[in-house]
C-alpha cells in the first residue's frame, strides 16, 4: 500500500509539474513573424516557424512536417502578397484545416496591414519575378512591424478571447518599446540619408523608403534572375562614373557577386540579416534593425 501511495503521489506531482499546453498554436511563415508573435503572445502561444533566416522565402519545399504543423494550427502568420505562393497553397490544401483557410480568423497576412510599395500597373513575366500585389518585403521597415503588431494583437484577442486582456497588455508594452527604438534608430541612421547603395535583389524598398537611401543599381538584371557576368560588367562601368557607398545583400543570398563587385570597385560589400537570425547580432526584432544600421554605418565609414 505504501508503494502504491508513493506511485500515486508521483503521478500527481508529474501532472502538477508538466508545463501547461499553450492556448494558441501558431504557424509563422517567416522568422520575423514568429519573433513578433512571441513578443505579443508570450507563453500563451506555441509558435512554429516554417523557414529559417538562411532560406529564400520565395522557394520553400512543401515538406510533410509542415503539413502536420498546419493541421494543428489555430493561426497562421505569414507575409502574404504572394511571397509564399510557391509553397503555402499546396500545404494548406493538404492540411485540410478549416480554421486557417483564406479569409478565416486564423489566416493573418502581414502585408494586408500596411501600405504596399512598388505595386505594378501590370504584370509581365518578361520583367522578372514581379509580385502583382507589390513588394512583399515589408519587414525591412520597422514602422511596418509596428502596424502589423497592432493588427496581430487584435487578431490574437479574437482567436483566444479568454486571454484578450493579456494580449492587449503585451501589445501596448511592445508598442511603447518599439516606438522608442524606432526614434533611436532614426537618429543613429541620419548619416545614411541620401547614400547611394547597390542591392543584390530588389527587396529593400521599405528600408530605403524609411532611411532615405538611394538605389544605385541591382546585381540581378531582373528581379529573381541570377546576376550574369555581362550585367555585372555593365554595372561596374556605371558605378565608375557615379559611385555607390556600399553593396548590400541578404544573409540567405550567395555573396560571390557582391564580393566580385566589391573587389572590382572598392565599394564595401555588406551582409544584412534581412530577418531575425540572419546575423549573430539580429537575434530578435530589436537586434535585427540595430544590427542592420550598425553594419551600414560601419561600411559608410570605410
Amino acid at each position: 500500500m505504501k508503494t502504491f501511495a508513493k506511485l500515486f503521489a508521483l503521478v500527481l506531482l508529474a501532472g502538477v509539474l508538466r508545463p501547461a499546453a499553450a492556448d494558441v498554436n501558431v504557424f509563422a511563415c517567416e522568422p520575423e513573424w514568429g519573433a513578433l508573435t512571441q513578443e505579443l503572445a508570450g507563453n500563451k502561444a506555441d509558435i512554429y516557424t516554417a523557414t529559417n533566416p538562411l532560406q529564400d522565402p520565395h522557394h520553400i519545399q512543401a515538406r510533410p512536417s509542415l503539413i502536420a504543423k498546419l493541421r494543428r494550427a489555430d493561426l497562421t502568420v505569414c507575409t502574404g502578397a504572394q511571397l509564399e505562393i510557391g509553397w503555402m497553397p499546396m500545404l494548406m490544401l493538404q492540411a485540410g484545416n478549416d480554421k486557417i483557410q483564406n479569409g478565416r480568423p486564423g489566416d493573418f497576412q502581414a502585408t494586408l496591414q500596411v501600405k504596399m510599395l512598388e505595386v505594378p500597373a501590370s504584370v509581365n513575366r518578361a520583367l522578372g519575378d514581379i509580385h502583382p500585389d507589390g513588394n512583399p518585403h515589408i519587414q525591412t521597415d520597422p514602422r511596418n512591424i509596428g502596424e502589423v503588431a497592432k493588427a496581430l494583437t487584435a487578431r490574437l484577442e479574437v482567436i483566444d478571447p479568454a486571454n484578450a486582456g493579456y494580449y492587449a497588455a503585451r501589445g501596448a508594452d511592445f508598442t511603447k518599446r518599439w516606438d522608442a527604438a524606432i526614434a533611436r534608430w532614426e537618429q543613429e541612421a541620419k548619416p545614411l540619408r541620401g547614400v547611394r547603395v547597390v542591392v543584390h535583389h530588389d527587396g529593400w524598398a521599405y528600408l530605403f523608403n524609411w532611411l532615405g537611401l538611394q538605389e544605385a543599381g541591382a546585381l540581378e538584371p531582373k528581379p529573381g534572375v541570377p546576376p550574369s557576368a555581362g550585367h555585372l560588367a555593365e554595372l561596374k562601368q556605371e558605378l565608375a562614373g557615379n559611385p555607390a557607398k556600399m553593396v548590400i545583400y541578404a544573409a540567405y543570398q550567395d555573396s560571390r557577386s557582391s564580393d566580385w563587385l566589391s573587389q572590382q570597385t572598392g565599394i564595401p560589400a555588406v551582409k544584412l540579416a534581412f530577418t531575425v537570425g540572419g546575423t549573430p547580432g539580429a537575434g530578435d526584432l530589436f537586434g535585427l534593425y540595430q544590427d542592420t544600421i550598425d553594419r551600414m554605418l560601419k561600411a559608410l565609414k570605410k
